[in-house]
């Protein structure tokens, strides 16, 4: 996509230097209406940045100490192109030491999480906005830190354990932080981003209507007169992505519902009316329950089931590939926060968290070439976009359901009586949830069967059946998450009628644990 809009926007380069929250900046700087693209430190060389000609760079976070060997670095030419520079965590550090400051080890001086910056007294434009009290809280997340600044730099903030929170060069537009101002964690950083992108002279222009319009001229360059087939499950993502291929090529798509008896209750039946008979596409309804259940029967492992669910979705589209006339390309609804839990972004460094059945689980030879427009947008940038493309509210709205469907929320081994109960409780709690009007106050919830049985008493008499977990999060863009905070009375109503109302279950309990960058679901 890049040639194509090279010549309509102007563009802020991020260097990856394997933070798990890289995305984010690109996020914050989407907000403000900001093209911005993410490249692995490695691939950003002298003719890179020639080419690619940014109006302003930022370097991300990363796991690496500049001590190390092979530590991530940019090339020396970044520092001479005559734009802004700002760096973040890692980043900071790695300006420090390629500039002459001087970066040691932590020494009793590592912070990770909350921490408060006070400034120095002296004013920076970057900051304008901050510190309106005495303090800016921030979150912190490193072990060195900057030692020595380097020449012509400043310091402007400070905190307990970072002398050098806030650092800068402002006749050369270098600006560095110890801090990541990019998570939710730090109340002010978007401030921080919009001072620098002005700073920087970025007129704004780049919206999700923009997105839509490069993204479907991108489409038609990559696939010309080729088929393509679409893996639809019904969420959000995977209807985003088929409805604006629709719209850029038309009956060259065939949508592919894969029923993998993995579904929640009526789920099927609701995706095949809806694509057949409100959007016209062509769809086929592969019924593939007894292929991948037989598949993961005595299957315990989680990132097992993942791969062969993977593996077996590939199966499935290939051999429908060939119905459809030989098609060459398989569209996907992967999303960033897919990437970035199964693989590092564009080949960066960052940790593998899990593998996805879209990502990490394809195998090395599948014969289709990949079609992912919605690869570098989070959830709810997807939705805006499913705004723009027309989709019902009620439909972009829907909570998000994992492509391995409810093969992770069975931990342990998988068997279809257990399916079945999870598919009753589940529909039990959505609809005690919607009940209460607290749907779209919730960005994902669901219910887990327990691996395990309990003895409970019910009219007298003893059972011994599963428990089950009810999750609950609240969430921007799913990379962190927090637990919803529901009354006891609701909760005490819903487990009363999950357990008066589904045979097997008969203990609930409600899971309070919050996400950070990691997983939501249970696995």
């Amino acid at each position: 996509m890049t040639d194509i809009i090279q010549d309509t926007h102007d563009r802020l380069l991020i260097i990856d230097f394997g933070s798990q929250v890289t995305q984010l900046i690109a996020r914050r700087l989407r907000e403000l209406n900001v093209f911005c693209e993410i490249h692995p430190f490695n691939s950003v060389t002298d003719d890179f940045l020639k080419e690619f000609a940014p109006k302003a760079v930022i370097f991300s976070g990363g796991p690496s100490s500049v001590f190390s060997e092979g530590a991530p670095m940019p090339p020396q030419s970044v520092f001479e192109l005559g734009v802004p520079i700002l760096g973040i965590c890692y980043g900071q550090q790695v300006m420090m030491h390629c500039l002459g400051g001087h970066v040691e080890r932590g020494h009793g001086t590592a912070e990770f999480g909350r921490a408060f910056v006070t400034p120095t007294g002296q004013e920076l434009d970057l900051l304008e906005g901050w510190f309106a009290t005495d303090r800016e809280q921030v979150w912190m997340s490193h072990g060195d830190h900057v030692s020595k600044i380097a020449p012509g730099f400043e310091v402007f903030g400070t905190s307990p354990n970072a002398p050098f929170a806030i650092t800068g060069d402002p006749s050369r537009h270098f600006y560095a932080v110890q801090f990541h101002p990019e998570v939710h964690h730090t109340p002010n950083g978007a401030r921080l981003y919009e001072n620098f992108v002005r700073l920087a002279g970025f007129k704004g222009d780049w919206t999700m209507s923009a997105y839509r319009e490069e993204a479907i001229a991108a489409i038609r360059e990559q696939v010309g007169d080729q088929k393509v087939i679409c893996g639809l499950s019904g969420g959000v993502d995977s209807s985003v992505a088929a409805v604006l291929i629709h719209e850029a090529i038309g009956d060259q798509l065939t949508c592919v519902f894969v029923d993998h008896g993995l579904l929640r209750k009526g789920e099927a039946e609701e995706v095949v009316k809806m694509f057949r008979d409100h959007y016209n596409m062509p769809l086929i309804h592969a019924d593939e329950q007894e292929l991948f259940l037989g598949a993961l029967d005595g299957v315990s492992d989680p990132e097992t089931k993942r791969k062969i669910i993977g593996k077996l979705f590939i199966d499935v589209f290939q051999k429908h590939a060939k119905e459809v006339g030989d098609a060459t390309f398989l569209a996907q609804g992967t999303l960033y926060p897919d990437v970035i839990e199964s693989v590092s972004f564009s080949g960066g460094p960052s940790v593998t968290i899990k593998s996805h059945h879209n990502v990490g689980g394809l195998p090395e030879k599948m014969g289709l070439k990949l079609v992912e427009p919605l690869r570098e947008l989070f959830k709810d940038e997807v939705r805006e976009l499913g705004r723009e493309l027309g989709l019902p509210p009620s439909f972009i709205g829907r909570h998000p359901f994992p492509g391995p469907g409810l093969a992770i929320r069975c931990p342990g081994e998988i068997t279809r009586e257990k399916l079945d109960i999870l598919r009753e409780a589940d529909a039990v709690y959505i609809d005690q949830i919607r009940r209460h009007n607290l749907y779209d106050e919730i960005w994902q919830a669901f219910v887990a069967i327990l691996p395990v049985r309990t003895v409970g008493v019910m009219g007298d008499g003893r059972t011994y059946d599963f428990a089950c977990a009810l999750r609950a999060v609240t969430s921007v863009d799913g990379m962190t998450a927090d637990y919803y905070p529901f009354t006891h009375d609701f909760l005490g109503e819903t487990a009363t009628r999950i357990i008066n109302e589904v045979p097997g279950i008969n203990r609930v309990t409600y899971d309070i644990t919050s996400k950070p960058p990691g997983t939501i679901e249970w696995e």
